[in-house]
This record gives C-alpha cells, sequence and structure tokens, in this order.
C-alpha cells in the first residue's frame, strides 16, 4: 500500500473513532437528536448521519464539521478541568441554563448562532479555565 493511502485509510479511521468519541459525548450530555445535529452543523432529518456516526462511520468530511468536533471535545475536556471532582456537573452543564449566555444553555446558544455560538461557548469556558 502507497503511503498516501495508508494515511488515507488513517485519516478514516482517526475520523471514525473522533464520531464514536463525539457520539458517546452526546450521550453523557443527554443530548436529543435535534440537539446532536444542531452541533455538528447537520440538518435535524439527517438522522442516518447520526446512526453512521455511531457505528464509526467516519466524521469531520467537512472541515467545518472536523473543526465542530474539535471544538466539542474542548469543551468537554474544558468541562472535565474545571470541575475534576463533579462529573454530574461535566455531563449536565450543556444543557444547563447559563447567565452569561442570556439564561439559554449552551446547546440552546450554538443552535441558534451555529459555528460562531459553538464558538462563544468554546472562548467562554477557555476564559474560565485562564486561557
Amino acid at each position: 500500500m502507497s503511503a498516501v493511502a495508508e494515511r488515507e485509510v488513517t485519516t478514516a479511521d482517526d475520523r471514525g473513532a473522533l464520531a464514536k468519541m463525539v457520539m458517546g459525548l452526546f450521550d453523557h450530555w443527554k443530548l436529543s437528536t435535534e440537539d446532536q445535529a444542531a452541533l455538528l452543523g447537520i440538518a435535524s432529518s439527517n438522522r442516518a448521519a447520526l446512526s453512521n456516526y455511531r457505528s464509526g462511520k467516519p466524521i469531520g468530511t467537512s472541515r467545518d464539521q472536523y473543526e465542530r468536533v474539535g471544538h466539542l471535545l474542548g469543551i468537554h475536556k474544558n468541562l472535565r478541568l474545571l470541575f475534576p471532582q463533579n462529573r454530574d456537573l461535566v455531563y449536565r452543564w450543556m444543557t444547563t441554563r447559563n447567565k452569561a449566555f442570556d439564561n439559554l444553555t449552551p446547546v440552546e446558544v450554538v443552535r441558534e448562532w451555529g459555528f460562531a455560538g459553538l464558538l462563544m461557548v468554546r472562548s467562554y469556558l477557555d476564559r474560565a479555565r485562564g486561557i
């Protein structure tokens, strides 16, 4: 197998692992199918894509989606570092109303503002961590 073909397989495998990771994260966050789709920037009617990702099919075929997954995993990392002793809060935070977001939940911010909302949530947590 050529080096290029090997790299493409690895990349697809990596994106499959990312898909399973982010879908597991959505399970921990207890998100509806509609919210999962919104966070990934896909149509809420595209349940087939969510099912594919859950089974490990590669995610992030577009740069937008790949970056969204990175920000979602970054949000989770920030939450784990901010609340190391409170796993319940780590998993509940995305669906809890927050004064910093005009009393919207972080998920609602992303639903309303799209990618910019995702960046708002990530930046908020980055600042809370002092980075």
